[in-house]
C-alpha cells in the first residue's frame, strides 16, 4: 500500500502567532508533524510514501531527503493554490492502487490510522473510507452524516451530522476519474472534492478514529501532545 501526505500549506495562523517554522516541521513531542504522519502511514502498512511540499522553502524537502523513515519517500515540491490541487498533484504517484491519504496537520493516534486502513479493505463497494470523529476541533469542520452502516449520507450539513472529517482517508484510484470528468481546476479545497465524489454517486464510508487535533494554532500543539500522551516528555 502506498500513502500520500498533503504538506504544502503555508501555516499562516501559526505564522501570525510568531511560529516561523514551516508547519510540516512543527514539532509534536519533539518530532515534526510530517515525520509523525509518515510514522502513522508506515504503521498502517504503507510501503512507500508520496509527499507534496511547497516551494516557498527547501527546509521540508531537505528534511525528507536527509531522514531515514524506513520506507521510500517520493517528494513533489510545488506551491499549490489549494488542498485539492495538492491532492491532484500526487495523482501520478498514487493512482495505481488503493492508497492512504493524510493531511500533515491532522494528529491522530497511529493505531486509529492503522484500524482505518484495515477496515477499508472490508468495504469493497467503497470509493473511499474517510476518517471521522465526534471531537470537533477544527474551526471550519467538514460535517459528515453517517447512516447505521457507517455509509456517508451527506457532507457539509451540520444540522444532520454528528461527525466531522479527521484528515485521514483511504481512497481507491477511481476517485481521480472525477477530475477527468469535471476538470482538475473544479475545486478550491479537498473538502469540495470529497463532496463532489458523493454528489456524483461514489460510495463513501466513515470510520471513527477517535479524538484528533488539527494543528493550526500554538495551543493545538499542546492539545496534540496531550492526545498522544506526550505532555511532559519528548518522543
Amino acid at each position: 500500500m502506498k500513502a500520500g501526505i498533503i504538506a504544502a500549506g503555508h501555516g499562516e495562523r501559526l505564522r501570525r502567532a510568531g511560529i516561523a517554522t514551516p508547519k510540516p516541521l512543527v514539532a509534536i513531542g519533539g518530532r515534526p508533524l510530517v515525520a509523525r504522519a509518515i510514522d502513522a502511514a508506515r504503521a498502517a502498512g504503507a510501503t512507500s510514501v508520496a509527499c507534496i511540499v511547497n516551494a516557498e522553502t527547501d527546509r521540508v524537502r531537505r528534511f525528507l531527503e536527509e531522514t531515514d523513515f524506513g520506507v521510500p519517500i517520493e517528494i513533489v515540491q510545488r506551491t499549490t493554490a489549494s488542498s485539492a490541487e495538492s491532492f491532484l498533484a500526487l495523482r501520478p504517484l498514487l493512482e495505481a492502487a488503493p492508497f492512504l491519504l493524510l493531511t500533515v496537520d491532522a494528529v491522530i493516534a497511529p493505531a486509529a490510522v492503522r484500524a482505518l486502513a484495515e477496515r477499508a479493505v472490508a468495504r469493497p463497494d467503497a470509493a473511499g473510507v474517510l476518517g471521522v470523529t465526534t471531537f470537533v476541533d477544527d474551526e471550519k469542520p467538514l460535517w459528515a452524516e453517517l447512516d447505521r452502516n457507517a455509509r456517508i449520507v451527506t457532507l457539509g450539513e451540520p444540522a444532520r451530522a454528528r461527525h466531522v472529517t479527521a484528515g485521514v482517508y483511504f481512497l481507491k484510484p477511481v476517485v481521480y476519474a472525477l477530475a477527468d470528468a469535471c476538470g482538475a481546476g473544479s475545486w478550491s479545497a479537498f473538502r469540495l472534492f470529497l463532496g463532489a465524489l458523493l454528489a456524483h454517486g461514489h460510495v463513501l464510508y466513515g470510520y471513527d478514529v477517535g479524538a484528533s487535533v488539527d494543528v493550526d494554532r500554538p495551543e493545538d500543539i499542546t492539545a496534540a501532545e496531550r492526545l498522544l500522551g506526550l505532555t511532559g516528555r519528548v518522543s
